[in-house]
């Protein structure tokens, strides 16, 4: 059962000054477990493919211009995996690959496990996964482990300025 919370992170504070509805659902984080996400989704009793985690990558661009890559944010179902072919594709870029962590804490200024697509110390170009549109409410982090917010899919695209695109494999 979720439990509720004031809440209080960068995530929290984006939505309420943006105006977007969401709830708040706390659990127990359990430091050991293997997949924070399929963690999240147990504990709140949720299906798995309505809890969405958030996964920094590095998209390089389409063209040979030289330019390093650039920070990408891709949100997929726990129950799946990020195709980074397909990501690199929705972002407009020629390949992918998944960003080092103490690089997406840096960007994100969040802990690795609780990394909110929301809130982030600076925007970065975000894709979600299309099969979040089949839901009336995901649920992605809070910014912290043991956090994660309820929103429509629509409002995350908005709080995000997100492309929706099928970015997800089983």
């Amino acid at each position: 059962m979720a439990k509720k919370s004031a809440g209080g992170t960068p995530a929290t504070v984006a939505l309420t000054r943006a105006g977007i509805a969401f709830t708040l659902h706390e659990y127990d984080h359990d430091p050991r477990a293997q997949s924070f996400g399929l963690e999240a989704a147990a504990a709140l009793g949720l299906d798995p493919a309505q809890v969405f985690k958030t996964l920094m990558t590095t998209v390089d661009p389409s063209t040979g211009s030289g330019q390093r890559g650039k920070l990408t944010i891709g949100i997929v179902p726990v129950s799946g995996q990020l195709d980074l072919k397909a990501l690199a594709r929705a972002a407009g870029g020629s390949k992918a690959a998944m960003a080092d962590v103490a690089a997406a804490e840096r960007a994100t200024g969040y802990v690795a496990g609780g990394i909110s697509p929301i809130g982030q110390k600076r925007p970065h170009p975000t894709v979600l996964d299309e099969t979040a549109m089949a839901f009336d409410t995901v649920y992605v982090s809070g910014g912290r482990r043991g956090l994660d917010l309820g929103i429509a899919p629509a409002d995350l695209v908005r709080a995000t300025n997100a492309t929706v695109a099928p970015i997800s494999r089983s």
